[in-house]
């Protein structure tokens, strides 16, 4: 299942990141040589980076390969690594439950409600603010399959580039 989602999800960045330097591309173009700046392009690259940012940050944090400062970890062993990832897992899984997913729901929801759309492109700011609660629910799921890993003594593994698929 979690190679699944890490394919979607791969697919779903490659996706956005194209959309996304085909938009800027499309701005300087029409900036610089048209001598027209397109207002829908420079919105959608804005909002795109968003979603881009957020669930790219998830992706990683799913591949292991997210920064992170192991000073204190490092020096562990056995079952104080153990202990240690496991109140990291924790930590990350709190801030996802409930700044991302409470937090971002809390907020798309008033955001539709109140009716607020982006100036350009005339969407819901709701859509917008939806990549939050998104990304939160795939951190949750990733530190949810993580702790199963400590709770049965191993460590979680860290993707090497190696085990990477080349698409």
């Amino acid at each position: 299942m979690k190679s699944a989602i890490d394919s979607l999800l791969r697919w779903v960045i490659i996706a956005i990141f194209t959309v996304l330097v085909a938009c800027v591309t499309w701005q300087v173009l029409s900036r610089y040589v048209l001598g027209t700046p397109s207002t829908l392009t420079d919105e959608i690259a804005r909002f795109l980076f968003m979603w881009l940012a957020l669930i790219g940050g998830a992706y990683t944090f799913g591949a292991r390969r997210h920064l992170a400062i192991d000073l204190l970890t490092s020096t562990l062993s056995g079952r104080r690594k153990l202990a240690s990832e496991a109140a990291i897992l924790l930590v990350v899984a709190s801030f996802a439950a409930v700044v991302m997913i409470w937090g971002g729901y809390s907020l798309v929801s008033r955001t539709l409600a109140s009716g607020q759309v982006t100036p350009a492109l005339r969407i819901s700011m709701g859509w917008i603010y939806g990549a939050i609660p998104f990304a939160g629910a795939v951190i949750l799921y990733y530190c949810a399959l993580f702790f199963a890993e400590v709770a049965s003594g191993r460590m979680p593994v860290v993707e090497s580039d190696s085990d990477l698929p080349i698409e």
